[in-house]
């Protein structure tokens, strides 16, 4: 089918990084021949500088254009649906690489230009809300104009070859050496840590937080995939519902048993002396599944720790344990694919399984809640690390 794949945020820091690269390993492998990139920005963009600047080289420039428009004014996406001229048997699929405080309005302007027929696909970026009650309020408002089947939301822990591991064991379980649930497993553990600090993030940052930026969304996702109720073969389609049933029966998180710190010289680098904004969390969690019963669920992330790693470690009764370390994980379809590369894929081709269903996203912030609410009302000074800190050495400051 031949797809038109309009970027709002053409230019900004995701699609240079992320999004251009990804189009460039499409497009290397000659099957997607009619796939064409519309971009949308607040003024005039020079295309081939674009792409030398993201890619060192402008051999993709026909493939794309621009659209230049003021995101406030109405008439211009009446503009935009009017160049994107989509005929019969086409699809495009809007990518909203821009704030999640701006996504929602763009959402309506296109909602009240007509841009919301079936052959139209939207692509969110996380963060989903900032708490329970602002993501109830962001799925009634897209979903004002828009299908849940139309709705693709991004986490892209859950395009990374850990998850696509993860997918592949349980989807075989049977033939696994441990029979996976509390008969066999000790405890979980889901692990994402970074060596940087925030760097150009400040602003994004101290808005959000630890908690918000990656336990809610990337790990509660990863641990979905490791508590999921599965069956031999299941229909990958169903991943979705699989992974929203493990998340109901998971938890709200209990704040005596969360711990949270930042790293040294934090307030400072954000221009926030005193800030409160936590840049290492850990929540251990725990599931009413009677086949988790009993099994510690921690979920850590911290920034400038000793280590940068995405792992899921299981520790067996037995006293082994297997790790699925992401720096480590084999592809499962041939080659190494990166994760926006197979974001963009599944969405072409219509496919919804790594993308999160609204469900997920409200019990999601239902588990982060009792934190997340008892951290606000916490104006203690929080505890500090040293950058290069291990985990360990976070916990036991």
């Amino acid at each position: 089918m031949k797809t038109k794949l309009i970027i709002f945020g053409i230019t900004g820091d995701l699609s240079k990084r992320k999004l251009l690269p990804a189009l460039r390993d499409i497009y290397a492998t000659g099957e997607y021949k009619d796939l064409s990139v519309i971009g949308v920005s607040r003024r005039e963009v020079d295309i081939p500088e674009l792409l030398r600047s993201s890619l060192g080289s402008d051999d993709l420039a026909p493939k794309f254009g621009i659209v230049s428009m003021d995101l406030a004014n109405a008439k211009d996406y009446l503009r935009l649906k009017d160049e994107v001229a989509l005929a019969d048997g086409e699809q495009a699929l809007i990518y909203l690489s821009v704030p999640p405080s701006a996504s929602t309005d763009i959402v309506e302007f296109l909602g009240q230009a007509g841009f919301n027929t079936d052959n139209v696909k939207l692509l969110f970026e996380k963060p989903f809300g900032f708490d329970l009650s602002s993501a109830r309020e962001y799925l009634e408002r897209v979903g004002k104009y828009f299908k849940e089947e139309q709705i693709y939301r991004i986490d892209h822990y859950a395009a990374k070859e850990i998850a696509q591991q993860l997918i592949t064991l349980r989807a075989d379980a049977e033939n696994h050496q441990h029979h996976w649930s509390n008969e066999s497993i000790a405890a979980v553990e889901v692990i994402a840590s970074e060596t940087i600090g925030v760097e150009d993030r400040a602003v994004f940052y101290e808005q959000t937080g630890a908690l918000r930026d990656f336990l809610q969304g990337h790990l509660l996702q990863i641990m979905a995939l490791v508590l999921m109720p599965v069956e031999p073969d299941f229909d990958l389609e169903t991943l979705p519902e699989r992974r929203a049933e493990a998340l109901k029966f998971m938890q709200p998180a209990r704040p005596d048993k969360a711990a949270r710190a930042q790293y040294e010289n934090y307030g400072e680098e954000v221009g926030n002396p005193g800030s409160l904004t936590e840049t290492f969390a850990q929540l251990e969690l725990e599931s009413k599944d009677p086949k988790w019963t009993g099994v510690p669920l921690h979920v850590t992330t911290g920034k400038a720790l000793d280590k940068k790693r995405s792992l899921v470690a299981i520790h067996y009764k037995d006293g082994s344990e297997e790790i699925f370390d992401e720096d480590k994980a084999q592809p499962t379809d041939g080659r190494k694919l990166d994760a926006y590369e197979r974001v963009l894929l599944e969405a072409i081709n219509g496919h919804k399984a790594l993308f999160t269903s609204a469900d997920e996203v409200l019990r999601a912030w239902e588990i982060v809640a009792p934190v997340q609410e008892t951290w606000a009302m916490n104006d203690q000074p929080l505890k500090l690390y040293q950058p290069g800190s291990t985990i360990d050495a976070v916990l036991s400051a």
